[in-house]
């Protein structure tokens, strides 16, 4: 196939247009925030939460169906993205969603839902979260889902299966339920979900010689410990969980800035007492509404959101356009950024007791769970910014060097770098029956420590003999095809993207083996309209590595890749034209696809600044190259 190669006017155009539409985009307080698309799971736990706490309105009713139909299958069912399957759990809580808003079962949509609900296998087959909304309101029974003993708050952190064996979004949403499922509390609906059962056997009892089954065993014995439980301990292990609780809200009311253990947190807060005018139930129910967008009559909620990671992304951006240090718009951000940094010590300091705290968090509010992979594009975008005022210079770098010391404090004894935690890698909790939705520990991954090598490597730190460990994990962990698993974005181009870079300003040479087999790989898997794209079936198909539709971020990671790997030949060109052809008049891209993840397999995100931030670094670094 024939393609016509851009001449060097339509990409310094195709850049001047990108670099001129991102600093549009910035707000007047000098951060980046776009929206943080996830599915309709938000908004229908939203709806389920606001009738179990009595405070669901005929407007958000209204708004909220509205939104959860408009994003419904054709087949009835609902996504959990952009042209993805049905998937079982969504529909059901969907379903739920839209009968508590008024919509008549006997709707051909509600009529196609429920075709589709009992196709995958009906309430019986849902996941522990669903089962959960459904026992709150009397439809599952709370004897059939594991036990969740809040007793679980006093095991110490040594101690496995400690709350601090799982990750930091986990645990925020382990401690909140343990505390509900004590109260088994059970709220009919006005209506019954009976039409969604399919009557299917009981899962198979698993073998004792495995994890899964030991633990199956396990799940009994506490529910008969459940069924009798020590007053006095159960009673001091509420209180325990509360205060843990209470302690972990955010400024903004939120619980960690993410909706799982804001929602969880309030029912737990709510069935130990507490009224909804409660100063704490009412800041985060103010919080809840800042998360809420309301457009065209349709509402939908951010699962999270972004703004350091928008602002930090931006920042290397702009950086690599071309804008000069001292621009107004790098001398807001940065002004912001410094207002972010996290200065007190989070959950991280269990494990690290000793470290001085730094760095940023990925929201508006988390003191407690600042973030590595944020802290290392938040560094990387304050040391372009050259301020005028030697003061506020001298506070970008007081913040800088603090985030500095606070990352190397966060490495893992293997050398790699993980998103929340250091060395949360207790595999064993994957194996608990509650555990059936999502990653529960955090592991290091490739792409939040190419990002960290990247990073320590421009602050002139690649002889260091820790940024060497983390070079060699980054080494060890490329794929047989030569390709970088992407934990936090969709997929292998995403961690191929990050790794490369990386590598090389770490010292890897670009001829060296593990590169040229990076290149290769991205050669191999290039689209014939000279794009990249990768479907989400790759997290469980490697059949889909590299394949898919092109897009503007994951055509832009691959050509970071090659552009650091010194590649300016065809490849190259034929993907700075498609992201030329690709631009819209106003300077940015369209991109409905989900190139972010947040659980690999389950839960995944559109980060609506990705089809802009990260065309923009590609065209700058092309430009700079050449």
């Amino acid at each position: 196939m024939s393609l016509s190669i851009p001449t060097e006017d339509p990409a310094t155009r195709a850049l001047e247009k990108a670099r001129s539409h991102l600093l549009s985009l910035q707000t007047p307080a000098g951060y980046w925030k776009t929206e943080l698309e996830t599915n309709v799971t938000m908004d229908a736990e939203d709806l389920l939460l606001r009738e179990f706490l009595g405070i669901r309105t005929d407007e958000i009713s209204r708004q909220s169906a509205a939104g959860i139909r408009s994003r419904q299958r054709e087949d009835g069912g609902f996504a959990i993205h952009h042209g993805g399957d049905a998937n079982l759990s969504t529909t059901v809580e969907a379903y739920a969603a839209l009968r508590l808003a008024g919509d008549p079962p006997d709707a051909r949509h509600m009529r196609l839902a429920v075709e589709q609900i009992r196709d995958l296998g009906g309430l019986e087959r849902t996941r522990v979260f669903t089962r959960i909304w459904l026992a709150l309101f009397g439809e599952w029974s709370w004897d059939d889902l594991p036990a969740l003993p809040p007793e679980l708050i006093f095991l110490p952190a040594w101690f496995p299966l400690n709350i601090y064996d799982f990750a930091c979004w986990a645990r925020q949403t382990i401690v909140p339920l343990t505390v509900v499922a004590s109260f088994r509390p059970r709220r009919p609906l006005p209506f019954s979900l009976g039409e969604l059962r399919v009557e299917a056997p009981a899962p198979r009892r698993l073998s004792l010689r495995t994890w899964g089954g030991r633990f199956q065993r396990l799940d009994r014995l506490l529910h008969v410990y459940e069924r009798h439980p020590f007053g006095p301990l159960r009673r001091q292990a509420i209180r325990a969980a509360l205060e843990w609780i209470l302690r972990r809200q955010e400024a903004d009311g939120s619980w960690g800035g993410i909706q799982p253990p804001w929602v969880y947190s309030m029912l737990a807060l709510h069935l130990c007492g507490y009224p909804m005018d409660h100063p704490v139930l009412e800041k985060a129910c103010a919080g809840l509404e800042s998360f809420s967008i309301v457009e065209d009559g349709m509402r939908r909620l951010e699962a999270c959101q972004s703004p350091v990671w928008d602002t930090g992304l931006a920042g290397v951006a702009l950086r690599d356009a071309g804008v000069p240090p001292d621009h107004p718009a790098l001398l807001r951000a940065a002004e912001w950024l410094l207002g972010e940094e996290v200065r007190a010590c989070g959950d991280w300091a269990v494990r690290r007791p000793d470290l001085a705290p730094g760095g940023w968090a990925f929201e508006f509010a988390n003191e407690n769970h600042p973030d590595i992979d944020d802290t290392a594009e938040v560094v990387m975008a304050l040391r372009h910014v050259s301020h005028p005022d030697p003061e506020r210079a001298k506070a970008i770098e007081g913040a800088a060097q603090r985030a500095i010391d606070w990352t190397f404090g966060m490495q893992c004894s293997d050398g790699g770098f993980a998103a929340f935690d250091a060395d949360n890698t207790r595999a064993l909790c994957r194996e608990l029956p509650f555990c059936d939705f999502g990653e529960v520990i955090d592991p290091p991954s490739a792409d939040v420590t190419a990002h960290v090598v990247e990073m320590l490597s421009e602050e002139g730190l690649a002889g260091d003999p820790r940024v060497a460990r983390a070079r060699d994990w980054l080494l060890r962990a490329q794929e047989s095809d030569g390709s970088w698993f992407g934990r936090w974005g969709a997929n292998h181009l995403y961690g191929t993207g990050a790794a490369v870079p990386a590598l090389v300003k770490a010292g890897v040479s670009p001829a060296a083996p593990s590169i040229r087999r990076a290149v290769r790989w991205l050669e191999s898997v290039q689209n014939e309209d000279g794009g990249w794209g990768e479907d989400l079936r790759s997290y469980r198909d490697a059949r889909w590595r590299g394949r898919g539709s092109s897009t503007a971020s994951q055509t832009a990671w691959a050509l970071l890749a090659l552009l650091a790997a010194g590649e300016r030949g065809e490849a190259t060109l034929r993907g700075i034209a498609w992201l030329g052809r690709r631009q819209r008049p106003d300077g940015g891209w369209d991109e409905p696809e989900f190139t972010g993840t947040g659980f690999p397999g389950d839960f995944y995100i559109r980060y609506h600044l990705y089809r802009d931030v990260f065309p923009l670094m590609a065209l700058g670094r092309f430009a700079g190259a050449r």
